[in-house]
């Protein structure tokens, strides 16, 4: 199995729920094809670089994840098929981003003990 790192970027015009909801969408899709969920922040509503659709901001969502390198065609899919999500990205890791994921996370992990 090979570790990867999906980045996607969710409409402005949803509340929180839907947001949630489709992040949940998402992390379902991998979890019933096998995949092993590492890592799911999300980041808020952030302005973006340039306009998409008409929009300056979107909810930006980030999933670190194991899987087979075939459920990749089937998030992608989806992804394109969700008409809230505008932008998505999935990068497969290698030994040192991974191991700098892991490391990025246990800090995450050590500031909302604090």
């Amino acid at each position: 199995m090979n570790q990867y790192e999906t980045v996607f970027i969710l409409t402005p015009v949803l509340s929180d729920e839907q947001m949630k909801e489709t992040v949940a969408k998402f992390t379902n899709l991998l979890k019933n094809n096998g995949a092993e969920i590492l890592n799911e922040e999300t980041w808020g509503l952030k302005k973006m670089a340039y306009a998409i659709q008409k929009k300056s901001t979107g909810f930006y969502c980030l999933l670190e994840f194991k899987a087979e390198p075939s459920v990749i065609k089937t998030l992608e899919t989806g992804y394109r098929r969700e008409e809230r999500v505008i932008r998505y990205m999935t990068v497969k890791l290698d030994k040192f981003a991974a191991a700098y994921a892991e490391k990025r996370r246990a800090k995450l992990g050590k500031k909302e003990e604090a």
